[in-house]
Parts: structure tokens; C-alpha cells; sequence
């Protein structure tokens, strides 16, 4: 499986991720209305590492022995076990649209951390890319800016953005893993947190009843989970770890889109407004050519 370089092919995996990772928030929200947050989240995890092993097997493909084995363990903590861990807790009281407007300082956040570990150089467009569309998806899913935020909460979120951005610039730096095995073995070991965070937190473990559960927990592991970090992985080898990030500034659109077609959500003027500087700052960071 090529890695998407020049041409159409790492925009079209960029749309692709950015369509189905939008749908994930729709699903969860399905999701969380019967199951346990962690609970959900360890379901999910560890049904679709089971989903890329056996795509594994099927493919033969080789099994890391050593750093890299290390390094996509390490890559799934970060990735799946501590940033979900982080986000679902801070979801429990943290208003939606504000975690998604924290989320959008993904792409700036692995910038930053890129250069800190002299894998990229600072460049000021992408940080004013980053800025415009945090301003763009604050103003679409109309984070409240007013009102309490419990402290704990807040910084949890933050770490979550850490942690995601982390894993990002970690992946560009490890020796070269197939996204299919990295994601498998990241999200076996981090199914095994998620699982040990569940029972921590007192989760209720029982398998769905309701239908659209199921439905919902079927999209989020085959294609919120298996495509799009399979797509993520390839896109950050193609663009590298400061420009794949971008797609948690456009997953918000989809989000907003989708959750008003199958959950009924109103559609408000502030979608006039948050889009174009989302995609402004979407052109400048990601998609202008250097």
C-alpha cells in the first residue's frame, strides 16, 4: 500500500479522512447514549485492532520485531490510549464545541513540537493557517465563551491534543511500519489501557441492545477507526507531521453536516461564517504548495 506523494492522491486521502473522521463524533454521540464512554471507546479499539489483524494475516504481512515493534506500541498509547482516555473524561463536562475548537490546535501543536525536535522548521504560514481555522471551528460549533470550565477538565482536553500531536510527530520518526501493522499493534495495546481505564472507572460492560447502536459502534470501528488512521498514517508519511493534522479542522464541517441530516441538529448562520476560515486556514497550512 503506497503512501499518497505527489498529485491528486494525498488530497483525496486527506478528503477521505476528513469525511469519515467527521462521522465519528455523530456515531459516538449515538454510541454514548447506551454505552459507557471508556467502555465505548475500549469496544471500539479493540474490535478494530482485531478487524487490522486479521487484514494482517490475510495480507502476510510482517510482524515488527524490536524498535519498531517498541515504537508502534508506544504510538498506540499515545495515539488511541492516552488521547481518548483524555478526551472521553473531559467530554464528560466540557461542552462539545468547545473540545473541538481545543482539537483544531492539533495541526500547531505538531508543529511545534516538530521543530522542538528538529524534524521540521518553523513556518509562520502554517501557524497563521492553524489560528484562522481554530477561529473558524470555535465559530461553527459555537463554543461557549462564557461560563465555568472545570480546570481538570480543560487541561485534560489539552493533553489529549498533546498526546495526538505527539504520536504524530513520534510515527514520522520510526522505522518505517505498513499502516496496517502500526495501527494494529498501536491499537491492541491501547485497547488493553482502555479496557484497564473502563473497569477503573466503574463502566458498566454490556454489548449494545438498540440497533443504531450497533450501527453506530460498526462505523466507528471500520471506518472512524481501520480507514481513517490507516489513511492518517499514509497522509502523515506524505505531508508530514505538521500538515496531516489539519484534519481535525475540517472533521468538524462533516460533523456539523451529518449530525443535522441523521440527528436532527439545527444548521445555524454561524456555518457561514466558520467555514471559509477554516478553509483558508486549511489552504495556507496544509494545502499550499510550499
Amino acid at each position: 500500500m503506497p503512501a499518497p506523494g505527489g498529485g491528486s492522491a494525498a488530497p483525496a486521502a486527506f478528503a477521505a479522512c476528513c469525511v469519515l473522521a467527521g462521522g465519528n463524533a455523530v456515531a459516538i454521540r449515538f454510541s454514548n447514549r447506551e454505552l459507557d464512554p471508556l467502555w465505548g471507546a475500549a469496544l471500539r479499539f479493540g474490535a478494530a485492532a482485531a478487524v487490522l489483524l486479521v487484514i494482517m494475516a490475510v495480507r502476510r504481512l510482517q510482524w515488527p520485531r524490536g524498535r519498531a515493534l517498541a515504537g508502534a506500541l508506544l504510538f498506540g498509547a499515545l495515539n488511541f490510549g492516552v488521547t481518548f482516555s483524555l478526551a472521553y473524561y473531559a467530554l464528560v463536562r466540557i461542552h462539545a464545541g468547545l473540545a473541538q475548537t481545543i482539537l483544531a490546535l492539533v495541526p500547531l501543536a505538531a508543529l511545534l513540537l516538530s521543530v522542538a525536535q528538529h524534524q521540521e522548521r518553523f513556518r509562520l504560514r502554517a501557524a497563521l493557517g492553524t489560528l484562522l481555522a481554530v477561529a473558524g471551528v470555535a465559530a461553527v460549533s459555537q463554543a461557549p465563551l462564557q461560563g465555568a470550565v472545570p480546570l481538570l477538565s480543560f487541561l485534560a482536553m489539552l493533553g489529549a491534543v498533546l498526546s495526538f500531536a505527539e504520536a504524530t510527530v513520534l510515527v514520522h520518526r520510526l522505522p518505517k511500519v505498513h499502516p496496517v501493522t502500526m495501527n494494529a499493534i498501536g491499537m491492541t495495546g491501547a485497547a488493553v489501557l482502555l479496557f484497564a481505564g473502563s473497569r477503573a472507572a466503574g463502566d458498566t460492560w454490556t454489548l449494545p441492545e438498540r440497533a443504531a447502536t450497533w450501527w453506530a459502534l460498526a462505523y466507528v470501528v471500520l471506518a472512524g477507526s481501520v480507514a481513517v488512521f490507516v489513511l492518517y498514517l499514509l497522509l502523515v508519511r506524505a505531508w508530514g507531521p505538521s500538515r496531516a493534522p489539519y484534519v481535525f479542522v475540517v472533521a468538524p464541517l462533516v460533523t456539523i453536516l451529518l449530525s443535522a441530516w441523521l440527528d436532527d441538529e439545527p444548521l445555524t448562520a454561524s456555518l457561514l461564517l466558520g467555514a471559509p476560515l477554516i478553509l483558508l486556514g486549511v489552504y495556507l497550512g496544509a494545502l499550499r504548495k510550499r
